[in-house]
């Protein structure tokens, strides 16, 4: 199994699975890229996931699927107006031999599903959308805090090993606000100093893991003390999990 995060856009990322010359691809938001993509890999387009509706998950699924015949599986409560296969939370599938399980995850959309593979030749792999990013999470547009935080704690519960495959490269603007929350987790800064190198070098940050995340990221970290603390030095209302949570959001959507 090989994952490829094919850059679309200014920063999305476009997941190519690929074993052997099949290959399934996330959230094509653009098909250029991702038929570039195939016939440098030489792989065949089997499958297209999505997580939500947003247009740049969605633009070239039905270009990507006109070139290729490819299934395309998509949520089933976020009103797409294209073909597909409806999924919802608790739904199983195969695809490529590997066993892919659908986990609801509201919040960023109130639709929003994300993908997990318990057991693949790289160990456990998720797709998840614009729900979890590398030190942050999504906006939450259609959902409410308490959803995005119960999709926080579904994720987080997830094996240490997962490879967290977001959709975009937002991890150094995530990993700033990150260290106003908490500018003394030694995980962070390190991390941070590693992503730095990262993308100096022209690297993505990506994968991520469960594990990782769960030491850096402040939305999965949102009922630790050092988080609580500073997010009621900033919000002095914010009294509860939930408020907490919702503070917190609000805070880094203002943060420059």
């Amino acid at each position: 199994m090989k994952l490829l995060p094919v850059p679309a856009f200014s920063d999305n990322y476009l997941w190519l699975w690929q074993s052997g010359t099949d290959a399934v691809v996330v959230d094509p938001g653009d098909a250029e890229p991702v038929l570039k993509a195939l016939s440098q890999q030489k792989a065949t387009l089997r499958a297209i996931l999505v997580t939500h509706h947003h247009a740049d998950h969605v633009g070239g699924v039905q270009d990507l699927q006109a070139a290729t015949g490819a299934r395309v599986l998509a949520p089933a409560a976020e009103g797409l107006s294209f073909p597909h296969e409806s999924l919802s939370g608790g739904d199983t599938l195969e695809l490529l031999g590997i066993k892919v399980q659908v986990i609801d995850v509201p919040g960023h959309t109130a639709g929003h599903i994300a993908y997990w593979i318990p057991a693949s030749p790289l160990g456990p792999v998720l797709f998840c959308g614009d729900t979890l990013f590398s030190g942050g999470c999504g906006r939450i547009f259609e959902g409410t805090p308490a959803q995005m935080l119960q999709s926080m704690d579904t994720l987080a519960a997830l094996p240490a090993d997962t490879l967290v495959c977001c959709a975009h490269e937002y991890t150094l603007s995530n990993l700033a606000f990150a260290k106003a929350v908490e500018p003394d987790n030694a995980a962070l800064l390190q991390y941070d100093t590693a992503c730095q190198a990262m993308r100096q070098a022209g690297r993505p940050t990506l994968p991520s893991s469960i594990g990782l995340e769960r030491l850096v990221n402040p939305f999965l970290r949102s009922r630790e003390h050092s988080v609580v603390e500073a997010v009621q030095r900033h919000d002095p209302a914010a009294h509860d999990d939930v408020s907490v949570f919702a503070a917190l959001r609000s805070w880094k959507n203002n943060f420059k």
